[in-house]
């Protein structure tokens, strides 16, 4: 257990100052969110900051890497709200608790390692996307209800919203200039606070969103059926919920190994992220994942180990339990600065530079990710497509890169050197190649600069030894890879080919 309880993972040194900072400031910028998308899908307020608490300090303490913040996310949240509201509550803590489940099993036979899959241009239309979905949200903060219509703010209201909004940019920005010694978030949130507070401004504040006060997480078994019927209803909601959470959680460990210049162990994340929210499920929390705003908002405070999660949780606890009067008088123009410039900063800028030096596949992978990101709220699904977009340009391009090299040696015997790898797409252009009509006797393929890859290479190679057979032409097969031979082995029903003896490539088949 040593291993979970070290705050020193990277031998860094744990600045204690910094990272008390930094979860303050996290647990600010975390509250109104958390509230907000437990609101939206017509949660009790209090599930959403129970979330904020239980994600955000099992995954600071177990979880797979330090800096990263988990809590009550929107990504997570939305996948639930259709069963909200075709089954109520209940059911939702049943699905959390299952998808903490799936979650568990994915870290336990290691298959978080699969977000290596995930090229560089879904990263950034990743990222690029979820920047401008946290940039669109903070929108919402510019609304207001009049008569029971959600109306946009107007005149003096907007004005000082507006005003406050951009006071607080203003501190962001310039007071590190100053000092880095506190973070400016933090610094930015006070100052607004305190404005606000002693001239007395009228202005938007938490507890305009909802009441954040009430007791520790309460122990709560889901009062639902168990059966087979009720495992049907939540586990489509439950494995969902798993995949987004797991796909926004490894995506944002990757970003902050980027960031960090460290590396973090996905599978540790996931089980920690699976624990957390079996937690949740029974402890009356709406489930969540790691969230990448917060997480960029502690690590530009100069967070860079597990302690500034916990003083996050923490805080969110003392809040709930004493702090709430307190903290429902902030204003969520300081809040809505803070995140605008997170959004500004989760932004990858870099990506216009080198737009020009891009192939066009990618440039078109980036910003399909990024459309669907912002359209759908759906990371799973961008991310999912994003790959498999990738994967058949890739499959398209390795395509064209088939060819062979013929020439017919002093015996009188035809050589096909083959160059590229022989795989599904590739394999019409293969067949292609040959002369089977004009060939001599006697035919060598060799495959020292190929490989066979899947079966339909397989069946490439059996269709042009069926079409030589038919002329009564011999076919070799010269240079094979030992997985290449391993796979004609396994299909000696379906393929009838002379394997070549080569003593120096041992390429026999025993």
């Amino acid at each position: 257990m040593k291993q979970y309880f070290n705050f020193f993972d990277f031998k860094q040194k744990v600045n204690y100052k910094t990272e008390i900072l930094a979860g303050l400031t996290v647990a600010m910028t975390m509250i109104p969110e958390s509230l907000s998308f437990a609101i939206l899908a017509g949660f009790p307020p209090l599930t959403g900051l129970y979330a904020a608490f239980i994600m955000g300090l099992i995954t600071a303490v177990f979880g797979g890497r330090p800096g990263m913040v988990s809590g009550g996310a929107g990504a997570t949240v939305i996948v639930l709200i259709a069963l909200m509201k075709s089954n109520g509550l209940e059911y939702v803590f049943a699905a959390v608790a299952l998808a903490g489940i799936l979650q568990i099993f994915v870290g336990i036979f290691k298959l978080g390692k699969f977000i290596r899959l995930v090229p560089q241009p879904v990263m950034f239309g990743f990222v690029n996307g979820l920047a401008v979905v946290i940039f669109m949200s903070q929108m919402e903060q510019f609304k207001t209800i009049v008569k029971g219509q959600i109306q946009w703010l107007s005149g003096s209201p907007l004005f000082i919203m507006l005003g406050l909004v951009a006071l607080t940019i203003a501190i962001i920005m310039f007071f590190p200039k100053v000092t880095k010694a506190v973070p400016a978030s933090l610094i930015a949130i006070i100052v607004v606070f305190a404005l606000v507070f002693f001239f007395g401004i009228e202005t938007k504040t938490v507890k305009d969103i909802a009441s954040v006060s009430g007791g520790f997480p309460p122990f709560h078994i889901p009062k639902i059926p168990v059966s087979l019927e009720t495992l049907q209803i939540i586990f489509p909601y439950a494995l969902i919920m798993a995949s987004v959470g797991l796909t926004e959680g490894l995506l944002t460990l990757n970003l902050v190994d980027e960031m960090t210049e460290t590396k973090g162990n996905g599978n540790r994340e996931c089980i920690a992220q699976g624990s957390a929210n079996i937690l949740n499920g029974f402890f009356f929390g709406m489930g969540g994942c790691p969230m990448i705003a917060q997480t960029l908002v502690n690590l530009s405070a100069g967070s860079r180990a597990r302690l500034s999660g916990i003083i996050a949780a923490s805080t969110i606890l003392m809040i709930i339990l004493f702090g709430a009067p307190i903290i429902e008088q902030l204003p969520m123009a300081a809040l809505v600065g803070v995140m605008i410039m997170v959004a500004i900063g989760t932004f990858e800028w870099a990506s216009f530079r080198i737009i020009n030096k891009m192939p066009k596949h990618d440039i078109f992978v980036g910003v399909v990710v990024a459309l669907i990101t912002i359209l759908l709220h759906n990371l799973a699904l961008a991310v999912l497509i994003g790959v498999i977009i990738s994967a058949l340009v890739f499959a398209w391009e390795s395509a064209k890169r088939i060819r062979a090299k013929k020439y017919i040696d002093e015996k009188g015997v035809k050589h096909y050197e083959i160059y590229g790898p022989l795989f599904f797409a590739s394999t019409t252009a293969f067949t292609e190649k040959f002369d089977v009509s004009i060939d001599p006797k006697e035919v060598i393929i060799d495959f020292k600069e190929s490989k066979i890859t899947d079966m339909s290479a397989i069946d490439a190679v059996n269709k042009i030894t069926e079409r030589y057979a038919k002329l009564n032409k011999i076919v070799h097969l010269q240079h094979l890879s030992v997985d290449c031979r391993t796979l004609l082995k396994n299909a000696d029903k379906v393929i009838d080919v002379n394997i070549l003896e080569d003593p120096t490539y041992k390429t026999a088949i025993d």
